[in-house]
């Protein structure tokens, strides 16, 4: 959910402004590329080719995936995901199979707590081991995470960067917090300016 919405022939100022506010190389690059791509999700026949794309990188990474008549009651039981999701979904959740120790891997929603689209809240909470701030900082970084697989895939990276509220504090932090989420992720080896063989990368992380 946006939490404010900009309309949208407001959105390229908005744009111009983060940018003009970021100031690493490596975070202007980064960025650049998250605009480039579309601001509205594929539907149809591009929709399924992003889903297959994206179910064929959390595979990579190691993920199992249920087939589509499985009935899931969350993203990842820890065992699997669920492949019906939207290719933004899945890449998310991939980035948190990435981001997860080994332990928390085999955790219902990674040990963070119910997300939105959880049906069994209840087990969800049960199996949550993070504080409220570490959740909030794996969420971050899961977020932008995946925000950069969509670009490198030619997904619309930029609708999800809308919608997952990077735009928030536009004026005051919002800028600051991208540049250091994505500083996080680069000193663990998951991210290059030049943008080479990401998955790879992060599959031996």
């Amino acid at each position: 959910m946006i939490l404010t919405a900009i309309p949208r022939e407001q959105l390229d100022e908005a744009l111009d402004r983060f940018m003009a506010r970021l100031e690493d190389p490596f975070s202007r690059t980064v960025f650049r590329r998250i605009r480039a791509t579309s601001r509205d999700r594929a539907v149809g026949a591009a929709a399924k080719r992003h889903r297959r794309a994206a179910l064929s990188l959390a595979q990579s990474l190691g993920m199992a995936v249920y087939p589509e008549d499985a009935e899931c009651a969350f993203n990842w039981d820890g065992r699997a995901l669920d492949g019906t999701t939207e290719a933004y979904v899945i890449l998310h959740e991939a980035a948190h199979f990435v981001l997860a120790p080994s332990e928390r891997r085999r955790l219902v929603d990674f040990g963070l707590g119910p997300g939105p689209d959880t049906r069994d809240r209840d087990a969800a909470a049960r199996a949550a081991v993070l504080s409220p701030l570490a959740r909030e900082e794996d969420e971050a970084a899961a977020s932008l995470l995946g925000i950069v697989w969509e670009a490198q895939l030619g997904q619309p990276a930029l609708a999800s960067f809308l919608d997952q509220n990077w735009l928030e504090g536009l004026e005051r932090s919002a800028h600051s917090h991208f540049a250091a989420v994505l500083g996080r992720l680069q000193r663990r080896g998951l991210l290059d300016p030049t943008w080479p063989a990401v998955f790879d990368k992060a599959a031996t992380h």
